[in-house]
């Protein structure tokens, strides 16, 4: 039982819940997006690998905004509350194979709850 779960509470659904962030804003807006950088892209794939792989004890969903804008794309998997950001197609397949079937964690992706958009981003992002 997790810490988060309680005594008599239904089994979950699905072993893993993963939500990709494909908020929209608009063009030019300070904080960026996750779907202009990719997302739905990096979702879709997502989704037809896991279907691919036989993957039925998971779900993966497209999200709104997970408020973590600048760090995008985004996405967080259930139970763990784990937060990744991924740039591409690689990055996606490594946190299916390495998080999702064998359960480890791929750290260089991995974003923790204090992270912060690097200096050399902000520069970029500023002009």
């Amino acid at each position: 039982m997790t810490e988060r779960s309680k005594a008599g509470d239904p089994a979950p659904y699905y072993q893993a819940h993963v939500f990709c962030c494909v908020n929209e804003r608009p063009a030019g807006h300070a904080r960026g997006c996750c779907k202009s950088r990719g997302a739905e892209k990096l979702r879709n794939y997502m989704k037809a690998r896991a279907k691919e792989l036989g993957l039925d004890a998971l779900r993966i969903n497209q999200s709104g905004c997970l408020d973590r804008c600048e760090l995008g794309p985004t996405l967080v998997i259930y139970p763990e509350g784990i937060w990744y950001t991924l740039h591409a197609i690689e990055d996606a397949e490594e946190i299916i194979q390495r998080h999702l079937i064998k359960g480890e964690r791929v750290e260089r992706l991995m974003l923790q709850p204090g992270d912060k958009l690097p200096e050399d981003r902000l520069l970029k992002a500023g002009q």
